[in-house]
């Protein structure tokens, strides 16, 4: 983490101090982070609220977190040039789908203004999971199975291994850590099976539920983290 992202150089550049007095007025507990006076030198998040004597140094950022169910047929996107988009059902400005599903995909998609949430979900190093319910069009057999648990090659390159539960003949459920372009489809059209319907149900800790298609609920990051 930059050094310019430390509560010390947020005084100094705040207060006009030098580096030597704003560490001071941490020892010293003289500055109130979120509530608490601290000793610490932590770093300094857009949520965070710093107080030093009754006088409010940084108002803490209120981030906005949106599940949205997606229906078939909509582009995740909110460019208002393209037909379809996911500004036809949020009324909202600022925030940005944190991922992608296809046009023909439906399911949970999370929209955020936090930037730091976003490159949890999506950069691979946070290993944050992805459920999905696949419906197939022919019996699934078992040789299918273990190739979606075990990877496949697409793209060039081998699929990381993935939590697959067959619910049915025709449905399965499927945990992926992995975020390739139509990862799924590819997987399964490499196996000589076509995808009728594909529904992302699950992201980390936030589930789909009982939102309706078209619908959408505030929720927050711990939901998402948990």
């Amino acid at each position: 983490m930059s050094f310019r992202n430390k509560l010390h150089y947020f005084l100094v550049k705040k207060l006009g101090i030098s580096n030597k007095d704003a560490l001071k007025l941490l020892c010293d507990k003289k500055i109130c982070v979120n509530g608490v006076y601290t000793s610490a030198n932590p770093t300094l998040l857009p949520e965070d609220e710093i107080v030093y004597e009754n006088i409010v140094l940084q108002k803490p950022k209120k981030f906005k977190y949106i599940a949205l169910y997606k229906p078939r047929g909509i582009e995740t996107t909110l460019n208002k040039e393209i037909d379809n988009n996911l500004s036809t059902l949020l009324p909202f400005e600022g925030i940005y789908p944190v991922g992608r599903l296809d046009k023909d995909s439906e399911g949970l998609i999370l929209l955020t203004d936090d930037g730091r949430l976003y490159d949890k979900i999506l950069r691979k190093e946070y290993n944050t999971e992805k459920e999905y319910l696949i419906k197939v069009d022919k019996p699934i057999n078992d040789e299918f199975l273990e190739s979606m648990k075990n990877g496949v090659e697409i793209m060039g390159e081998k699929t990381l291994p993935a939590l697959v539960i067959k619910l049915d003949d025709f449905h399965f459920k499927i945990t992926l850590i992995q975020g390739l372009n139509r990862q799924i489809r590819r997987m399964c059209y490499k196996l000589s099976y076509e995808i009728l319907i594909l529904k992302r149900v699950r992201i980390g800790g936030l589930k789909l539920n009982n939102l309706e298609p078209g619908a959408w609920r505030e929720t927050n990051k711990s939901e998402v983290l948990n």
